[in-house]
């Protein structure tokens, strides 16, 4: 028993030895190295690391939420909607704008964080939150608006890599807490975002006292909320100075680590080779990534619906909230997925798994979001108390699914695939999610002139349609369509 156990610790310290030299004895001035050597030091900052993260992932989730309380408004505010039903589309075709942009560039910005490094891609991405937020703000009309969304979404190129980096400056242990924080702040973004855009846009009707008539405010009613977001980028890519690098820049340094790993594994010949394969021959990743979209698709659509149609007037089939109102419900439920995915989430996942639980939470937010236009059969508190709890409920599903796939499509590649991977991610999810506030905007204005149908009218369609989409979704997370990399 003695024999057999010192012949383990012999074969593992071998193995060590290999890794180590495989690693060039640890190169001094590679940022991947020293970030390695800390991880199995344990002396890595790993709260300090998940706030870098986090920082990061909202300022870029920030300008893309903000916008959805006021968008009608802003639409109607440029005065080229013939009609009053006709606002929720146009207002689409600014949300699909970004995602136009981001579908058409991020692999190149994942090829890039791959060849240069995590951090410039992530410092670039933060910069052009801060101009170009402030220019959508500026906006006179409908092209402006578009355009300043579409290069925002296409020079911010920092969620792939973010994904990569939350998976390389954490422990294998802790990847799981590493990409939950990316996806929570994502999460946070989506409806604190809102909650800004709800309670700063137009200052000069709900603050008269601080921002006076005729004033500048007045001019551009809709710039405040994107200033503060963007005076928030800024003091971001400030501290992006001190994020560490996590990509090996010494000579074949990429796969030669991740060959290492592998033996550490006791991986063999046929993984190694596998390995090798063109990342679009590798299943287990572009699986993953196509059920990715799939949800993305009803998320955004789902995010585009309940902001126009919380807003939009009662004899349209709306629940004619304040953007106020919809603020408040967005930030709670921005507080209940912080709770969540830093606290249960990395606990329920150890016991059930990504798959599982995402399969669950999945199937379990159908019933649930088909009983949203029920609820305009409430009224005063009840009706701000139920769709609260919706809300919350609504927004912890969507960010289960969300973290579960992540954590498959990252621990499909290794490390000299990991930025490209996270770029085919972001394309595809993105192209997906420029169809999204498009189509949910236009289906809503569907929806405003079939009150009266005698099957399904009003929102109950759209809701319908939505949870067709997630249905798909449930289905491709089954096998045989789904592969996970052990």
């Amino acid at each position: 028993m003695e024999e057999n156990h010192n012949e383990d610790d012999s074969k593992r310290e071998g193995l060590l030895l290999k890794k180590e030299n495989n690693y060039n004895c640890y190169d001094e001035n590679c940022p991947g190295c020293k970030v390695e050597r800390a991880k199995q030091m344990k002396t890595d900052m790993s709260i300090r690391n998940l706030f870098n993260i986090w920082l990061v992932v909202l300022c870029s989730s920030l300008p893309i939420s903000s916008l959805f309380p006021y968008l009608y408004f802003m639409v109607s505010d440029f005065h080229i909607a013939k009609r009053e039903e006709d606002i929720s589309g146009y207002a689409g075709y600014v949300g699909s704008s970004f995602m136009l942009g981001r579908a058409l560039t991020s692999i190149l910005w994942g090829m890039v964080s791959d060849r240069y490094g995590r951090k410039p891609v992530i410092v670039f991405g933060v910069i052009t939150v801060v101009i170009f937020n402030i220019l959508f703000g500026l906006s006179t009309n409908l092209w402006m608006a578009i355009s300043m969304r579409f290069l925002l979404g296409s020079l911010n190129g920092l969620l792939g890599p973010i994904k990569a980096y939350a998976t390389e400056i954490c422990r294998e242990e802790h990847q799981a807490i590493g990409l939950s924080t990316v996806v929570a702040a994502w999460g946070v973004g989506l409806v604190v975002g809102p909650a800004l855009g709800g309670y700063l846009a137009q200052p000069v009707e709900k603050y008269p006292n601080i921002f006076p008539k005729n004033s500048f405010w007045d001019k551009f009613p809709y710039f405040l909320p994107c200033f503060i977001i963007s005076v928030f980028a800024f003091v971001v890519a400030i501290a992006c100075i001190w994020l560490p690098e996590t990509l090996h820049n010494h000579k074949d340094n990429n796969k030669s680590i991740d060959k290492a790993e592998a033996l550490e594994g006791g991986s063999n010949n046929d993984d190694e080779a596998e390995e090798e394969k063109s990342i679009f021959q590798n299943w287990p990743l572009m699986s993953s990534v196509i059920v990715y979209c799939v949800f993305s698709l009803h998320d955004i659509a789902y995010q585009e619906v309940f902001s126009l149609w919380a807003v939009s007037p009662g004899r349209l089939g709306g629940l004619n909230f304040t953007t106020d109102n919809v603020g408040t419900v967005l930030a709670i439920s921005g507080i209940a997925i912080i709770i969540y995915q830093l606290s249960l989430y990395p606990m329920v996942q150890k016991a059930c798994g990504p798959v599982t639980l995402a399969r669950l939470t999945a199937v379990l937010s159908i019933p649930l979001l088909q009983s949203y236009p029920f609820m305009r059969m409430l009224s005063g508190f009840t009706l701000y108390a139920v769709i609260s709890s919706a809300s919350i409920l609504k927004s912890l599903a969507t960010e289960t699914i969300a973290t579960g796939l992540f954590i498959l499509q990252n621990r499909a590649v290794e490390q000299h695939q990991r930025g490209a991977a996270n770029g085919i991610a972001m394309t595809a999810m993105s192209a997906f999610k420029t169809i999204g506030p498009a189509a949910g905007g236009a289906l809503l204005t569907w929806s405003q002139k079939r009150l009266d149908a005698s099957f399904l009218p009003g929102t109950h369609m759209v809701f319908l349609i939505l949870n067709v989409v997630e249905g798909v979704g449930v289905l491709l997370m089954f096998k045989p369509f789904l592969s996970v990399k052990k």
